[in-house]
């Protein structure tokens, strides 16, 4: 077996990457996916070596010294991948299926005690179900089965005595991504963002918060249908508000899920409720030929039940042991990839957001954090983020075209759903959330502060019905705190000259 890695270098044009500097040879996960050309997704960032004595950067590449590559040999690549690169469940799964028992049976044989071997026996049991034929390990001590520095592990573990590793991976076998601890995730998660959101609020005062809360509320419901491209009646935006507003109280269920879309969808009469019974994507249309043009193709229907279930099991066994913000991104990311319905994917999407962060407490009580409409704000970031796993899996997915225009997909997929790297996502959402307690909340507050001066104002200059002072005040906020000659001359004609110059003067210092 460890021949295969004598001529790594093809592997480079495998992983279609942007070739990195000459005499570079692969290490790693990457060595393994050109290796045994397996079909997961390359990490995001590949490991090389080359004929230097220091580490270097290419753009997708992390280059390292000679003397830091690993031996050719599966053993090798294996180890080095764990050490370094940290656990990729999808492409061990893929390893194992491939290699078969075997190698790792004699890895643990050669290191028993050794914590990269007993890490691989543990992730081979724990991902295939197949018990090894080996014996348990002995009195050695404890290791943990992914690197709390390298990725975010819950903070429970459960010890295997077989394998004398401590579990503290974030999910079940039937629904784990996992989150890489970037600089910039340390950095939020030191934050304490709910902490932080408190005390915003407790600087404002409890109605203009309430009526904040629920301004937000609306505009959050509001811009979740745009996201979408959908421009619904008033009442559709109110009921999906309260909807969100409710977060977090119904645990998530299947018979939950199919209330949500039955909520979000409007006109039930062409739309299939419930989980899909065919395939689907995300894309287009050939304009002459009909052919899908997928830009995202989501799990098989088979598949949905299980995929899900292990979902549900994340929400309610996993979630708390994690940050809300990371529970959330990885919930919500994984289930629009794994697109369940027909329609209404999106809106549950970001529903599932607003779900994990109220079910662990995060928001203040009596605010929702308008997270939507912050996406709204980032929609080309919001695009790309979606797109980073969507495109890496795209290549792996074997499909045809059926007579109905869509996709029937021809191998097992159900892995890709289960297993990504959501470390962009949570950063990305990250992003929003501290808008909403920076910006949104603080910004809201303070327009209903100033409105309220405004309105004060105008009550002591002149009497007026409060429809007609926000139809004023509408006029000078459109025009810059001058009211038009339109306005003078229509509406507001019954003001005098002088009155128009303390109402501007009124706005004015009231924002």
């Amino acid at each position: 077996m460890d021949a295969i890695f004598e001529d790594i270098e093809r592997g480079l044009k495998t992983l279609e990457r942007g070739a990195p500097p000459e005499n570079a040879k692969l290490a790693g996960y990457g060595a393994l996916l050109a290796a045994f050309d397996l079909a997961a997704p390359p990490p995001r960032t590949i490991y090389a070596s080359l004929p230097i004595h220091r580490k270097g950067e290419a753009p997708g590449w992390t280059l390292v010294s000679v003397q830091q590559a690993p031996a050719p040999t599966f053993v090798g690549h294996l180890t080095f991948a764990l050490r370094y690169e940290g656990v990729d469940l999808a492409i061990l799964k893929k390893l194992f299926e491939a290699t078969g028992p075997e190698p790792v049976a004699a890895m643990v044989r050669n290191a028993p005690t050794g914590q990269y071997a007993r890490r691989t026996w543990f992730l081979y049991e724990w991902l295939t179900g197949d018990m090894l034929d080996l014996p348990d390990a002995g009195a050695v001590p404890y290791t943990l089965a992914i690197n709390p520095e390298q990725q975010l592990a819950r903070d429970n573990p459960v010890n295997s005595s077989r394998h004398k590793v401590r579990d503290n991976l974030p999910g079940s076998k039937r629904f784990c991504p996992l989150v890489r601890r970037t600089d910039k995730i340390a950095t939020m998660l030191a934050r304490n963002l709910s902490e932080e959101a408190r005390q915003v609020v407790a600087r404002i005062p409890a109605d203009v918060i309430a009526r904040a809360s629920a301004f937000l509320l609306l505009k959050d419901s509001r811009s979740s249908f745009a996201i979408e491209g959908e421009t619904p009646p008033q009442d559709r935006i109110q009921r999906w508000g309260r909807v969100i507003g409710g977060a977090g109280r119904n645990p998530l269920s299947h018979d939950e899920f199919l209330r949500l879309q039955r909520i979000v969808i409007g006109d039930q009469r062409f739309v299939h409720m419930g989980y899909r019974t065919e395939g689907g994507f995300v894309g287009e249309h050939d304009r002459r030929t009909q052919v899908p043009l997928p830009d995202h193709v989501s799990a098989r229907h088979q598949d949905l039940q299980d995929l899900i279930e292990g979902l549900i099991v994340f929400v309610q066994d996993f979630a708390v042991d994690l940050d809300a913000v990371v529970a959330a991104a990885t919930a919500a990311f994984g289930f629009v990839y794994i697109h369940p319905f027909e329609d209404g994917n999106g809106r549950i999407h970001r529903y599932l957001i607003h779900h994990l962060l109220a079910k662990a407490g995060f928001n203040p009580p009596g605010v929702v954090f308008p997270i939507s409409s912050a996406i709204e704000g980032r929609i080309d970031d919001y695009r790309r983020v979606l797109e980073i796993h969507s495109s890496a899996i795209l290549p792996l997915v074997e499909w045809r075209a059926t007579e109905a225009n869509n996709v029937e997909v021809l191998n097992e997929t159900a892995d890709h759903y289960r297993y990504f790297d959501a470390t962009p996502h949570v950063e990305f959402l990250y992003d929003c959330v501290a808008q909403t307690i920076e910006t949104d909340l603080p910004q809201e507050a303070s327009f209903l502060r100033g409105y309220d001066q405004f309105r004060r104002g105008i009550t002591r200059l002149v009497d007026m019905p409060d429809r007609t002072i926000d139809l004023l005040f509408r006029f000078l906020q459109q025009n810059d705190g001058v009211l038009s000659r339109r306005a003078r001359d229509g509406e507001f004609a019954a003001l005098t000259d002088k009155e128009v110059g303390e109402v501007e003067a009124i706005y004015s210092e009231a924002f």
